[in-house]
């Protein structure tokens, strides 16, 4: 009775609000999925450039009912972190499940013509999942009005053709189905001014900047354009799920939604602060695991890609970095770490480690400035054009001069908990030593253990 009353509940709902803003109860049986028989499903959904920016993560700007939805009826991490804060280093290593700097994928947009390939037993997950009876389709195409998934992939290395199909039509009846989905909804570029057309204005006097930005009209417009954004790929992962749910296929899945890295944003992508590395992560198997469950232990990307083999049946040749989510003998983790290298033309070598409250931050090249010359940022991000301007006539505040030094500090440690925007650096506080000191000692084994292949310089000609 109870289950009756709560889908008419959902049937009642303001289906032209809904059509504004999500797909989440146009479809009222989506989120009363069955375990079936056999191995489920499988499906990624991937939000580009996205960070935890959603009603069920406590943002008060954006509406996001579908993907609270699927928090409720499902498991929220609220630590959750890639392995480095742009697209095709992250990408490369949830796919394989190892660190792209332990595979040679490090730096970005590298490997694109030289054939490198990956090393002995490293393998992506759709070859993973296919040699275990799975159907894997990356899609790509419009499959609704106004959602696309463009089928990306951005690997830093060479694998023979890994996908049986970019669509859902055609697949073999009585296979499992591998599916991943990626949305570019929150990468900028043509989804942005998709979502000012067509996703409510959000008003850019009433966001709250975070303290390292200057409070200025274009800083505002282009944050506001994000949240927007945001809004689109909600409701574009609506779209996605009616269609599943049309076509039986919800009915024994087991969904995973998580960021490629953090927001495209001035101190987010490119950079191993929060902003961009922490994502939202969200499981949804309806019976399958404690519905509305909240995490707080710090977990990877890579993690996903370990419980996703885990849920196919598969035991990789090779040991992941990763581990089962929801493994009963898994141990959950204490700390992770993240990679920053080569971004485009932009040199660097950063490392990170990130507990519960801390992060600590190894610049290797600290005599190179935040703002070293990166085409693409001077391209995508106005914000910075006006940190630069403002910077020349002296009027940015403390936190906001941060980012303009004309170098970086070897050593950044943040207290995220009382200082969650990462602007007081107490590396240098003697309270904090013994802290630096075991921190950075967990970096210097990290690297050796993981063999971090960032510590070999890269040769000429690799992708750059």
């Amino acid at each position: 009775m109870q289950q009756e009353t709560s889908s008419k509940r959902r049937n009642s709902w303001n289906r032209r609000d809904l059509l504004m803003t999500s797909a989440a109860t146009a479809f009222p049986g989506i989120l009363r999925g069955q375990r079936g028989d056999g191995k489920p499903n499988i499906i990624w959904i991937l939000g580009e450039d996205f960070s935890p920016d959603l009603g069920c993560y406590g943002s008060r700007v954006v509406r996001t009912p579908v993907l609270d939805k699927l928090a409720s009826e499902g498991v929220r991490f609220d630590r959750a972190f890639t392995t480095a804060p742009v697209c095709s280093a992250s990408r490369s290593a949830f796919c394989t499940g190892l660190f792209q700097s332990t595979i040679g994928a490090h730096n970005h947009r590298s490997h694109r013509d030289d054939g490198f390939a990956l090393p002995k037993g490293v393998k992506v997950i759709p070859e993973h999942l296919r040699g275990a009876g799975y159907y894997a389709v990356n899609l790509g195409g419009e499959f609704a009005p106004g959602a696309r998934g463009t089928a990306k992939e951005d690997w830093n290395f060479h694998t023979a053709p890994a996908w049986d199909s970019k669509r859902l039509e055609g697949r073999p009846a009585g296979k499992p189905l591998y599916l991943q989905v990626n949305f570019s909804a929150t990468h900028k570029g043509p989804a942005f001014v998709q979502a000012r057309k067509e996703m409510p204005r959000i008003d850019p006097a009433s966001l709250p900047l975070p303290p390292y930005w200057p409070d200025h009209p274009v800083v505002r417009d282009e944050y506001a354009n994000y949240f927007e954004a945001a809004t689109l790929l909600d409701r574009q992962v609506g779209q996605l799920l009616q269609l599943l749910e049309k076509q039986g296929i919800l009915s024994n899945s087991v969904v995973f939604f998580m960021g490629d890295h953090g927001q495209c944003l001035i101190r987010g992508k490119q950079w191993l602060y929060d902003a961009g590395l922490r994502v939202p992560l969200i499981a949804w198997s309806p019976g399958r695991w404690k519905a509305g469950e909240v995490r707080e232990d710090p977990v990877l990307s890579l993690d996903m890609t370990a419980t996703s083999l885990a849920l196919g049946g598969v035991k990789p040749e090779r040991e992941l970095h990763g581990q089962d989510l929801f493994g009963p003998a898994t141990k959950r983790r204490d700390h992770v770490f993240a990679a920053r290298d080569r971004c485009d033309m932009t040199v660097d070598r950063i490392r990170s480690v990130r507990d519960r409250r801390y992060r600590l931050i190894r610049n290797f090249m600290p005599e190179r400035p935040y703002t070293q010359y990166n085409a693409y940022i001077e391209k995508q991000y106005p914000t910075l054009a006006v940190m630069k301007e403002l910077y020349a006539k002296g009027e940015l505040n403390a936190a906001q001069q941060l980012f303009m030094q004309p170098r970086k500090p070897e050593l950044e440690l943040y207290d995220t908990l009382k200082d969650p925007f990462l602007i007081h650096n107490l590396a240098g506080d003697a309270s904090q030593k013994s802290r630096v000191a075991a921190m950075s000692a967990q970096i210097d084994r990290w690297i050796v253990e993981s063999d971090d292949q960032g510590r070999i310089p890269e040769k000429s000609g690799s992708g750059h």
